[in-house]
């Protein structure tokens, strides 16, 4: 029986999606049999650049920002404030009359540059980036600082600019994550008001008081005009440098940082003020705290700084925590130091997620603790490239293999990719590459970066619908894209 034009268009409008459907079924298979093919023998690295280049990734949720912008961009900013960088120490000359002094020399006799002056020299111009990076330091023989030595001091070298230039840093990292199809950054951004008190460092007594001790110092700090305007002028600078970074393809969010190995005094103001930031400005996601774990200090203070944490997260029990942990190696710190990192960050502290999480291997109950983080989606943010680095530690090595063993959800992230020079996409080139992986893995690692990210419930709904229609979108070029005897 011959059909009616309703009911035709009826069926029509059926049928539409079915084939809609199946054809992005067949992309979505015709990609896979391709990533098998890149990774199966020696992986074609090269080809899985590509592919991750292309590939969509939801969000980088370990991300610093100052140690993201590379050294290049700094050598401008310095440029636009009047700043010049000492050609023997490589460090920035901040005073304007010592800048205006050096510039009445002639040339030849100065000791102070500008970027454009010591750029035009290679010899300098390579010291700079050695320094200011970790560009170079594998493949020549000159005298260099251990390697967690050396990442850790870049710093030093770009602060005195990497804040007063946040709205072209934040609009640079946008655009280059935007160039490598990556839809959201959730940035460790500016350090937390810092207050010294040292009457409180003075008298502190890690003991059962700590609770009534934090209460005293917490109330000295709410009445401290100080304190306050710390707070308003971090949500004004911020609101200001995030102006015309998020749109309706790109978004980002921040997380202050805590300096683990300054005084108590200056640890716990700056966790206070974290907690009060992350509630007074919807931008501002979750709290951190950074710094390198081995330091004397950090390594002293560890449970101290744990304990604050849980202080503060009893009082504001919505604020969420990404906390660097567990980022060690044997030898670094005696055996005993790497044995509750991890651990106390989860259950003293109420960290939602965990940075780095190298020692697992030698925690007190590892097992315990990676089933309570499987129990509880507790992720790892996995920085595969710094964990090399600075650490020494890669390939059968890492313990990813080891999350990923007993099912602990994990991320992939870039950590510093100005430091590290890298980005994203190679990260998951070194996974996919170093691991065997398959593409169901490497897409769910992908929609993952935003189900355990720190966003709003309908932003993680945006997102992930957006991370989806650019999945289809992907899986059809790959599929249109490779001859018909690959497919």
């Amino acid at each position: 029986m011959q059909k009616t034009l309703p009911s035709l268009l009826i069926a029509l409008a059926f049928a539409a999606p079915a084939a809609h459907a199946a054809n992005a079924a067949g992309n979505q298979e015709i990609t896979a049999r391709h990533f098998a093919s890149l990774v199966s023998g020696e992986p074609k690295t090269a080809e899985l650049a590509l592919f991750f280049t292309m590939m969509p990734k939801g969000g980088d949720l370990h991300n610093h920002y100052s140690g993201s912008i590379y050294a290049e961009q700094y050598l401008q900013w310095m440029d636009k404030q009047g700043f010049c960088v000492d050609k023997n120490t490589f460090r920035m000359v901040t005073d304007k009359a010592a800048v205006a002094a050096e510039r009445a020399k002639p040339q030849a006799q100065r000791s102070c540059l500008s970027g454009e002056e010591i750029s035009v020299d290679n010899g300098p111009y390579r010291e700079l980036m050695q320094r200011w990076s970790t560009r170079d330091f594998y493949n020549h023989s000159g005298e260099q600082s251990p390697p967690s030595q050396a990442f850790f001091e870049t710093f030093g070298y770009f602060n005195d600019v990497a804040s007063s230039n946040g709205n072209e840093g934040l609009k640079t990292l946008k655009q280059r994550a935007i160039d490598e199809n990556l839809g959201y950054i959730e940035t460790v951004y500016e350090i937390s008001p810092i207050t010294l008190d040292p009457d409180f460092d003075k008298n502190l007594k890690d003991d059962a008081t700590l609770p009534q001790q934090l209460d005293g110092y917490l109330k000295k700090l709410e009445a401290s005009p100080a304190f306050a305007k710390g707070i308003q002028d971090y949500v004004a600078n911020l609101e200001s440098n995030a102006a015309g970074v998020d749109d309706e393809n790109f978004t980002m969010r921040y997380q202050p940082f805590v300096l683990r190995f300054l005084s108590p005094s200056m640890v716990f103001s700056q966790m206070a003020a974290g907690f009060k930031l992350a509630m007074a400005n919807a931008k501002i996601v979750g709290v951190n705290i950074v710094g390198a774990e081995h330091y004397h200090v950090s390594m002293r203070d560890y449970s101290l700084h744990m304990k604050m944490f849980n202080y503060l997260k009893k009082k504001y029990p919505q604020v969420k925590l990404s906390l660097h942990a567990g980022e060690l190696a044997l030898g670094m710190v005696p055996p005993e130091g790497l044995k509750f990192h991890i651990a106390e960050a989860i259950d003293v502290a109420g960290a939602a997620r965990i940075g780095h999480g190298m020692d697992i291997a030698h925690e007190r109950n590892a097992p315990a603790i990676m089933k309570k983080m499987h129990d509880q989606n507790i992720p790892v943010e996995v920085n595969l490239t710094s964990n090399e680095f600075i650490l020494g530690v890669k390939g059968e090595a890492h313990p990813v293999t080891v999350y990923r063993k007993y099912g602990v959800p994990f991320v992939l992230a870039t950590d510093d990719a100005g430091v590290s020079r890298n980005n994203l996409s190679n990260e998951y080139v070194l996974y996919a590459s170093r691991y065997k992986t398959s593409y169901s893995e490497v897409k769910k690692l992908s929609y993952d970066s935003i189900r355990y990210s720190f966003l709003s419930n309908d932003d993680k709904q945006r997102l992930l619908k957006q991370l989806e229609q650019r999945f289809v979108k992907f899986e059809a070029d790959v599929a249109n894209s490779l001859p018909k005897a690959v497919k």
